[in-house]
């Protein structure tokens, strides 16, 4: 045993890492293909990248909160493991890229030190739930829904009903009706609300569902204008109890929430949500948020005196990057990181000045910035100076100059053209050309390498997407222009509308054309999306058809932003939310797992989860029957109800009952001992009938 595992004081964790380290060495011995391997790998948090041989480390961090401590240790692990970048997402997440895949169980073990994991922040699974960078200290928020995230991420964090779902699911927590985390574009989206009854306040959520991006985005439904807060986990449980079971698993572009919904139609998935109640682990579930009420001390009661500069720079930073908080005499400072890109040196005198001198917390926003909190009214000239020290202190934080871009074809296998050069041709336009706009926060600009849309291009006042053009036989990097997107609160929003595809090249030419027009027509105070709006999507393509021509003697069209060779189109497979085609060994092998994890739930008093695990044998056991038979496996509800009709009815395996009647035991009985005992040992019989059919079968074969 290799001595970081007993280091590790959780066994959950401990486990976790040794199965990882194993499943490692089973994979580079060849005693697993690489579609076995990759659910798992995925499921820690280990993305394949775009170079051969290395790894992306995604750091899952719920709603974006990181202490100094934490900070520090991640930059130590990026210093050790890789190349001291780190890169925040737009879910608040942080990657280590470049990593060898074979030092992942240590590098994992060493962020556990500081309550950090990998687990579920890639793959097909809850992914990190986020909330507004501002919650609990949010002028306009009914109460801090910091300690709901919270709460969320840990019940289902290894939660047995969501570790092997058709894709991936992702949740929001947004602290206001500005809904700041983006409700409208999530499986599930909280707002948070309250009512009085008797003079006393209730707290609740609005919640969304069936919201996403990608190549169709699609604007969440309304499900519950008010739902109290001890109701939110049985709620998301059931939910996802329904998008395991009747999920598509095949096509993986039908295989997230909003297809699922859009299938069935929302009234019967309300209803089937409903069923579920019945068997979930809790009916309530109160949600302690004493940890997060607790009032925060400041760390000194004095800040070292400094010599300003310029009183001008100081005052204008304020204005543009310094926001008051609820808490009276206390501010957060907003930092503007370029492309979400940061470096271990500053990350680390940046968790010492939250440490030293404000309440050790900041917190990483959707927009790939950093956001300090808990600074006293004095220290702002002491935190300005320190700041601008470490390169943290251009102004623009959330507005038209903050750029948000995905990696791209940085190290993406999906990304098409250079999101992120693009995005800094475009910053650097800005900056030099229309540096009024430096506070205009309401327009953005987001870019993604493709459209798959991680750089969220499809909700952005002006958004960009890469793809390619021909001329002849050549090809250039090319970028969709998307423009009238946006956020519009409370749950609503508007997907901006395709425009025209343009060189890559040209995409700073394009951004002039739409600012110029915009400052030249625009009714006094009108904002950039009703100006969109009133002008129409035609106007806006005859303002950009000039720039989208393509001149074959300009070759400069035909390298992409930082490079110098010509451009070569090059799309690998996409990981993130794949479909693992499993063989039938490889099934049974999982299903022998999920037996034994049945086992160790019952052990533990774990009753839910281990009826959770039984289920899942069952399904995976039939599963493997179906695809023995080349018959396909898109949805556990078709699985278990072609496994009925292909194999039951006809007669060829004999069983009391049908297939239904055993599984579907999980929706009509309570998470009680007895069940839980009982749906084992019939989810064991199944498997040893199958197991030995199959046995029989190969016997006969050889």
């Amino acid at each position: 045993m290799l001595s970081f595992r007993t280091e590790i004081e959780n066994p959950l964790v401990q486990k976790d890492i040794i199965e990882l380290d194993k499943k490692i060495q089973l994979y580079q011995n060849g005693k697993i293909d690489e579609d076995g391997f990759r659910s798992l790998r995925l499921a820690r948090g280990i993305y394949g990248q775009r170079q051969e041989g290395v790894q992306m480390i995604r750091i899952k961090l719920p709603f974006g909160r990181l202490n100094s401590e934490q900070l520090h240790r991640i930059a130590d692990v990026s210093d050790e493991y890789s190349k001291g970048r780190l890169h925040i997402t737009t879910r608040q997440d942080i990657q280590i890229h470049y990593v060898s895949l074979d030092r992942t169980p240590e590098l994992w073990a060493e962020l556990e030190k500081s309550d950090i994991t990998l687990r579920e922040a890639c793959g097909n699974a809850v992914r990190n739930v986020t909330a507004s960078e501002m919650a609990g200290i949010d002028p306009e928020e009914p109460f801090d829904v910091s300690p709901y995230a919270d709460a969320v991420f840990k019940f289902f964090l290894r939660n047995p009903i969501c570790q092997e779902l058709g894709r991936k699911f992702k949740i929001s927590f947004s602290s206001s009706d500005k809904d700041s985390a983006l409700s409208f574009i999530h499986d599930l989206g909280f707002i948070a609300k309250v009512r009085y009854e008797n003079n006393k306040e209730i707290r609740g959520f609005k919640v969304m569902i069936a919201g996403g991006l990608g190549a169709q985005p699609r604007q969440a439904d309304i499900l519950y204008d008010f739902l109290e807060t001890d109701k939110i986990i049985p709620f998301i449980e059931s939910t996802l109890r329904v998008f395991d079971r009747h999920g598509e698993r095949n096509r993986r572009a039908k295989a997230r929430l909003k297809h699922l919904v859009l299938k069935i139609g929302l009234e019967k998935f309300i209803g089937l949500v409903e069923e579920e109640k019945v068997a979930v682990s809790n009916t309530s579930v109160n949600i302690d948020t004493h940890e997060f009420d607790i009032e925060k001390k400041d760390a000194k009661l004095t800040a070292p005196e400094v010599q300003l500069e310029s009183e001008i720079e100081f005052e204008n930073w304020k204005k543009s990057n310094v926001i008051a908080q609820k808490q009276e005499g206390y501010f957060a400072i907003g930092i503007k990181v370029r492309l979400g890109d940061f470096y271990t040196d500053k990350a680390r005198k940046l968790a010492d000045l939250i440490r030293d001198y404000a309440q050790d917390e900041l917190r990483l926003t959707i927009s790939q910035d950093i956001l300090i909190r808990g600074v006293q009214d004095s220290f702002l000239p002491f935190f300005y100076v320190k700041l601008k020290e470490l390169g943290f202190t251009d102004l623009g934080y959330g507005s038209i100059m903050d750029v948000t871009s995905c990696p791209g074809t940085d190290t993406c296998n999906l990304g098409i053209a250079s999101s992120t050069g693009l995005a800094l041709e475009l910053e650097k336009t800005l900056s030099e050309e229309f540096p009024m706009y430096v506070d205009r926060k309401d327009i953005s600009i987001k870019i993604s390498g493709c459209m798959n849309a991680c750089g969220q291009h499809s909700i952005a006042q002006i958004g960009f997407y890469g793809m390619s053009m021909k001329k002849g036989n050549l090809v250039i990097p090319a970028f969709q222009v998307l423009l009238g997107g946006g956020n519009q609160g409370d749950g609503q929003g508007r997907f901006a509308d395709k425009i025209i595809k343009i060189p890559s090249k040209k995409a700073p030419d394009a951004l002039r054309r739409l600012i110029y027009d915009f400052e030249d027509h625009k009714s006094e105070g009108q904002s950039f999306n009703a100006y969109y709006l009133e002008q129409g999507k035609s106007y806006f393509y005859s303002l950009l058809k000039p720039v989208s021509e393509i001149n074959e003697d300009d070759k400069d069209l035909f390298i992409d932003w930082g490079h110098d060779e010509a451009y070569i189109k090059a799309i690998g497979v996409g990981e993130c939310a794949g479909v693992v085609i499993d063989l039938v060994s490889t099934l049974l092998f999982e299903t022998e797992e999920k037996l034994e994890n049945a086992f160790l739930g019952i052990d533990q008093e774990r009753w839910a989860d281990s009826i959770y695990h039984s289920y899942a044998a069952i399904v995976n056991t039939a599963k493997a029957v179906l695809i023995g038979e080349n018959i396909k496996t898109n949805t556990q509800s078709g699985i278990i109800k072609d496994f009925d009709q292909y194999f039951v009815e006809s007669g060829l395996i004999q069983m009391d009952g049908t297939l239904s009647d055993l599984a579907y035991q999980i929706k009509s009985n309570k998470p009680e001992p007895s069940f839980a005992q009982s749906y084992l040992k019939e989810a064991k019989r199944f498997y040893e009938l199958i197991d030995k059919l199959r046995t029989n079968a190969l016997n006969d074969e050889s």
